[in-house]
């Protein structure tokens, strides 16, 4: 039995899924696509169409987000707004070379080998920035502060003043809002796992107000971004639906979390998901290209059941925080 195109069964795991990445994306402040693109690849959708759904989801989900953490006050609305206008301009950039791949015949692979080394490469770079910082007790990780102070101290006007009450030369921040929407339209996301770690590392602004700006932002070049590709046909509506279906609950769950949960927590939790993401679409093209079955399923298994137990392990330590309870066993495999 079909509804809407889709079975039952792959309703309900689109469904579920959705919640799953609600949840983390409330919490980390990305739009889901950075797992949503991946695991439409590995279920053999089209590079287009993964995409387009990709970002079309991305929309959806921000509206909830963006509203919740303006509840919690964590929107830099100043920076938002340059972001938007940037990412904008840059996302159009990007689906444009996605297309003249998609002509070529390379889009499915030029796409996964992006994904398997930019997901890489930031997850590597935040958890060693989240171990650096428990190792010493806090503050803010060596590499991620020298950065950001190198980039305040270029005095390019106009100067922005940030939330935390810092100064970054507008410039800077275009500059990186259109480097982050040429990838945005290019990997089908709303350049939330790029956006979030290069307003933390590059420009300083605290994790939890990071999150809440880059939703704001998501919210409009989401937008944009998959009414480009629904021009072109290349969305999956039933899918995009059941997904949001599901993260309509979970993104004010997840954004909620991010009251209990400090900042290298939120780090160390999103580095994971991103070296799973980049194992799992690694996976899935070693299995297309050597024919190893046994790879695609590990790809699956990776996508789905990373986003399950980070899911898990954040409620978890919100519930933990909240009762103010670390002696349970639970309470202290996820706490430090």
């Amino acid at each position: 039995m079909e509804l809407f195109g889709l079975s039952l069964v792959l309703l309900g795991v689109f469904v579920g899924f959705g919640l799953l990445v609600g949840i983390l994306f409330g919490f980390f402040g990305m739009g889901g696509s950075f797992l949503v693109t991946p695991a439409l690849l590995v279920m053999g959708y089209p590079s287009t169409v993964a995409v387009g759904s990709g970002l079309a989801f991305v929309f959806g989900t921000s509206v909830i987000g963006a509203l919740r953490h303006r509840d919690h006050g964590q929107v830099d609305y100043k920076l938002a707004a340059i972001m938007i206008v940037a990412m904008t301009l840059g996302i159009e950039a990007g689906k444009n070379v996605v297309f003249v791949l998609d002509a070529t015949g390379a889009a499915d692979l030029v796409i996964s080998a992006a994904y398997v080394g930019l997901l890489g490469v930031v997850g590597l770079f935040t958890l060693r920035d989240a171990r650096t910082n428990d190792d010493s007790d806090g503050g803010d990780g060596a590499a991620g502060g020298d950065l950001a102070d190198r980039v305040r101290s270029i005095h390019l006007p106009p100067m922005v003043t940030l939330r935390d009450g810092g100064r970054v030369s507008a410039v800077v921040v275009v500059a990186v809002g259109v480097a982050v929407g040429v990838l945005s339209g290019f990997l089908g996301v709303g350049g939330g796992f790029l956006l979030m770690p290069a307003m933390i590392y590059g420009l300083g602004v605290p994790a939890a107000i990071a999150v809440g700006t880059d939703i704001l932002q998501i919210t409009v070049s989401g937008a944009f971004g998959a009414f480009t590709y629904a021009r072109a046909g290349s969305i999956a509506l039933p899918v995009v639906g059941a997904l949001l279906t599901g993260s309509a609950l979970g993104a004010r769950v997840g954004a909620g979390a991010t009251q209990f949960v400090d900042d290298e927590e939120i780090k160390g939790y999103f580095a994971a998901m991103l070296l799973a993401g980049s194992l799992a679409v690694a996976a899935k093209e070693l299995g297309a290209a050597y024919g190893i079955p046994a790879f695609t399923a590990a790809s699956t298994a990776l996508i789905f059941g990373s986003a399950f137990v980070v899911s898990a392990a954040i409620l978890l330590v919100a519930v933990c925080e909240l009762r103010a309870d670390r002696r349970t066993r639970w309470c202290r495999v996820v706490l430090p």
